[in-house]
């Protein structure tokens, strides 16, 4: 008798989980056959962008589906809640998914999405010559300053209250976040992306401690006379051009600047456009994970923000980010603090530069 019931038992648990199996794939075939216009506005990418990406996950993370959630599901989840910030749709996408489940599948997914081998492939800072004369030119082309590689600044990104170090993330705005530094091209192309700090660190800190000034220094000591544009929050490099404050009207300094605001502007649509796809990140939708996990949903979202930008879909109405820019003149307190020889070479650098404005 009690072998009869072990096998009842198993045959039963056999049978559920198919009908589960048959269920999840029902739900996904529903799902993947809404009409287009409808998928993309659900999950902020086509159909052939979000098989491409589940292809991408699968061969190059470890992500893998179950008998009760497929991989494809798993993504799905994640998407929507990356583009509202809301477990409420999610949990609609499937009658068995609750929101510890979707909670579970989203860090899985974020982890897959900041995979090296995903960052690698999607967030790229030029790495040759070549590439960084295409950026460069581009720029040239549209602003009229040469040898911009790309735009630099930071943006805020909300999260609930940590459990440690709690003074590392309150910002000067009143509230917890994490403050991520964030390279882009002319195109809006996020090429770098450092997701490390709390909101409590200036921008010129997390610059003067990133990978990106290290490398953009090394491109000036061989030679190649390229930079990047900032605010006034930042140092003056002669790798990191920042504006001329209270430039005399109608003089080159005045021209510079008004051409590198405009150029600037680029960062500053890249923070609106992301937010606007990927909605869990906007101030009022504050992240409730660990900061680290929350820093790995930030490269998820550059990550798809440019996979959005390469399928050249359409852009969702652009949503009025919080101005984040922190305008005290950093350039001549970091400059002394840390490096008066450099700030010197900056200032040269800029003087060569306005002399080549035409």
């Amino acid at each position: 008798m009690h072998s009869l019931r072990l096998f009842w038992s198993a045959n039963n648990e056999a049978a559920l989980q198919r009908r589960q199996t048959r269920l999840d794939r029902r739900k996904l075939d529903e799902i993947v056959n809404i009409p287009d216009l409808e998928f993309v506005h659900r999950f902020r990418l086509d159909k052939q962008t979000f098989r491409s990406l589940c292809d991408d996950l699968r061969h190059l993370t470890s992500l893998k589906g179950t008998r009760e959630i497929s991989l494809q599901l798993k993504v799905l989840c994640t998407l929507s809640f990356l583009a509202t910030g809301s477990y409420q749709r999610i949990v609609g996408l499937s009658q068995h998914l609750v929101q510890r489940t979707a909670s579970r599948c989203i860090r899985q997914v974020v982890d897959a999405l900041s995979h090296p081998a995903i960052i690698n492939k999607w967030i790229v800072f030029p790495r040759s010559p070549q590439q960084r004369a295409q950026i460069r030119l581009e720029f040239q082309r549209r602003f009229r300053i040469p040898g911009v590689v790309g735009c630099i600044d930071c943006t805020h990104i909300a999260l609930v209250k940590p459990s440690e170090d709690e003074h590392l993330y309150f910002n000067r705005k009143g509230y917890h976040s994490l403050n991520v530094q964030m390279v882009c091209d002319s195109n809006l192309k996020i090429i770098n992306v450092n997701s490390k700090f709390g909101g409590a660190t200036h921008d010129s800190f997390i610059w003067a401690s990133s990978r990106m000034e290290s490398f953009m220094r090394e491109l000036h000591q061989n030679g190649e006379q390229v930079w990047l544009l900032g605010d006034s929050g930042y140092p003056q490099r002669p790798w990191l051009m920042t504006p001329i404050l209270n430039a005399v009207p109608g003089s080159v300094e005045d021209t510079y600047t008004q051409r590198h605001v405009q150029a600037r502007d680029c960062i500053e649509r890249c923070f609106g456009l992301l937010k606007s796809h990927w909605r869990c990140l906007l101030r009022h939708r504050t992240l409730h994970y660990h900061p680290t996990v929350n820093g790995n949903i930030v490269l998820a979202c550059c990550v798809l923000h440019n996979m959005a930008l390469e399928a050249n879909l359409p852009s969702p109405p652009v949503m009025e980010v919080e101005d984040d820019a922190q305008h005290n003149n950093a350039s001549d307190s970091v400059g002394a603090a840390s490096n008066q020889s450099e700030l010197l070479q900056g200032r040269a650098a800029l003087s060569n530069l306005l002399s080549r404005l035409n």
